[in-house]
Order: structure tokens, then C-alpha cells, then sequence
């Protein structure tokens, strides 16, 4: 009798520290320092003007979920020197999207156009910023086309973008 009181002893004792050991981990996890986004800017190209220029926007497509990625497409708001600022925001496809070109169609007929900067990866944060009109109201359309990774372009954003907002 005296031995079965030990093991069993020994047994509830096991248990309750297995139980103890579960309840002991901190409540949140420790604090990582989170990298500071580095703004970058890829050399813009002007095109001359073609005689055909489309300021309507047309369709967009949908990448696949993954692959998903979100750009915020923003006017910068300054009269003196007016850009489009173009910024990944995030997405399922930071790590797998080749490439992102943006292209700008002023009212005044001329092309602007950039690439976003890839490191390995996209980061939030990365951006492009392109010059346009300050002409007031919706005169300036952004297209914003991603390469998946199997090469095919996908418009992910066509609209019109004033380069001031009065939200």
C-alpha cells in the first residue's frame, strides 16, 4: 500500500507540472523592433506624347489570393512640385510579385511612367513617386500593372488620382 501511495503521488505530481508548465508562458509576446520602411524612387521616364492618349480608366483584374497585393495609389497635395506617390501596402504576394510599373496620363496629354523598386522582396513601404498636373478635380489617371510570377501583367488599378485631396 505504501508504494502505490508514492506512485500515485509521484503521478499527480507529474501532472501538475505539466499543467504549471503550461501557464507559466508570458501572456504577450516580447517586443521585436520593427524595421523602418525605406522610401525609394526609380528613375522616371518621359515618353513622348502619342496622338491617341486614353484619360478614361478602363478595367482592372484580380490577382489570384496568392498573390494578392495592395498599393495606395496618393496625390502628395503640394502645388509647387505636384507628384503621384504610388506605395505597396501589403499583400499575400510581397515575397512572389516580379514587378510593379506604374504609368501616369496627365491632362496635358503627356506619359509618365516608373517602376517600384524591388530589394529580394517587396516591403511595405516601397514606392515610386511621379510628377503631374495641379490642375484641380480627377485630370490625372493612374494605371498600376503587377507581373505575377509566371510573367503575366495584371492591371490592378486604373482610376483617376487629384493630386490634392480634400478629406
Amino acid at each position: 500500500m505504501n508504494k502505490s501511495l508514492v506512485i500515485a503521488s509521484a503521478c499527480l505530481l507529474c501532472i501538475v507540472l505539466v499543467l504549471a508548465a503550461g501557464c507559466t508562458q508570458p501572456a504577450t509576446p516580447p517586443v521585436t523592433p520593427t524595421p523602418t520602411p525605406v522610401v525609394t524612387t526609380a528613375p522616371t521616364t518621359q515618353t513622348p506624347t502619342p496622338t491617341s492618349v486614353s484619360l478614361t480608366p478602363g478595367p482592372t483584374q484580380t490577382l489570384p489570393d496568392m498573390w494578392s497585393l495592395e498599393v495606395q495609389v496618393r496625390g502628395n497635395g503640394e502645388s509647387i512640385d505636384p507628384q503621384i506617390i504610388t506605395e505597396v501596402r501589403g499583400g499575400k504576394g510581397l515575397n512572389f510579385i516580379l514587378q510593379v510599373d506604374v504609368k501616369v496620363t496627365r491632362a496635358d496629354g503627356k506619359v509618365e511612367t516608373g517602376t517600384i523598386t524591388r530589394h529580394t522582396t517587396y516591403r511595405v513601404g516601397d514606392s515610386v513617386s511621379l510628377p503631374i498636373t495641379s490642375q484641380m478635380g480627377n485630370v490625372n489617371r493612374v494605371e498600376v500593372v503587377a507581373t505575377d510570377p509566371q510573367g503575366n501583367k495584371v492591371k490592378i488599378f486604373d482610376a483617376y488620382v487629384p493630386f490634392k485631396s480634400f478629406n
